[in-house]
């Protein structure tokens, strides 16, 4: 075996056992943070409800069109609270979830339905 093959072998070793490492370190750190009890799953849940995602700015917010197995995540302008399609649907989604809807706001239609209403600025 050539010795430049060799070195490269022991460098691969060493990045396995890195990674390794690396793994085990996450494993641990991440059984710290899992809730271990109920009143911890409440406070995370809570958290994360009121999280915000990154790529949702200020005057926006995220809602989920869902249609059977077809899900697609949209990032919505307020603007759309007046849009009469768009307010369709929302009465569309209170009437298959009703209020006891907890976390993202899914709307029960084809993405693609969403996507035409998002594109039409006329109204």
């Amino acid at each position: 075996m050539s010795t430049c093959r060799k070195s490269r072998d022991i460098d691969t070793k060493k990045a396995l056992v890195m990674l390794r490492l690396l793994i085990q370190k996450l494993q641990r750190g991440l059984s710290v943070l899992a809730p271990r009890g109920p009143e911890d799953l409440r406070e995370v849940q809570v958290l994360a409800a009121t999280m915000v995602p990154d790529d949702v700015s200020e005057g926006q917010f995220a809602v989920f069109a869902v249609k059977g197995e077809e899900t697609k995540r949209f990032v919505v302008e307020l603007d759309f609270l007046t849009n009469p399609a768009f307010l369709r649907l929302l009465e569309k989604a209170k009437e298959e979830y009703g209020f006891r809807q907890k976390g993202a706001l899914e709307i029960p239609c084809p993405p693609e339905e969403l996507q035409k209403i998002l594109d039409d600025r006329s109204y």
